[in-house]
């Protein structure tokens, strides 16, 4: 990948899906996003390709956040002073991510058009079924079935490359 020396080469951000409640209950299986048991995957997408390049998971979302699955995996991929953009659940003191908030400078929008492309792929695996609906299956097949949709996903963004949302972005936004 031609980077230009940049260090944020992803988006990162994880997404929720809905299982079925385990018995006994467990808090470690609740997922605020839905109010519901869940798994959590954390996806990463290429700055400039717009490409599936990173996931990892499945994690119980109430014992797991984004950060921490983020340090469980995807911190000890990078390359020394890489990081990667990510919303502020990834935000911590070690310096791993860049997490901006607002629209005040053209590069806080650039920086925001990107993790919006991210929730934009997120929501092309919820239009499976499997992934949309409650998984009514153990969850221990959630990660194959998951796998396997982001292989879907990803082809048909290398297929639409030409109608796929690739931002013009400015190198020198993320040099720092």
């Amino acid at each position: 990948m031609k980077d230009k020396g940049c260090i944020c080469l992803v988006t990162c951000d994880g997404t929720d899906f809905k299982i079925d409640e385990p018995s006994p209950f467990s808090s470690k299986w609740y997922s605020q996003k839905f109010k519901h048991a869940g798994l959590r995957y954390e996806v990463c997408i290429c700055i400039q390709t717009g490409w599936i390049v990173w996931i990892n998971g499945p994690y119980p979302p109430g014992f797991w956040p984004d950060l921490s699955i983020s340090r469980d995996g995807l911190n000890q991929a990078l390359d020394r002073g890489e990081k990667f953009l990510a919303d502020g659940g990834y935000a911590d003191s070690h310096g791993w991510s860049v997490t901006p908030t607002g629209y005040n400078t053209r590069e806080q929008y650039m920086k925001a058009v990107l993790r919006a492309r991210h929730e934009t792929v997120n929501s092309k695996f919820k239009v499976f079924g499997a992934m949309k609906q409650q998984f009514r299956h153990h969850r221990s097949k959630h990660g194959a079935c998951f796998g396997a949709i982001a292989n879907i996903v990803q082809a048909r963004l290398m297929l639409e490359k030409g109608n796929t949302w690739n931002p013009h972005y400015d190198d020198r936004f993320l040099q720092h």
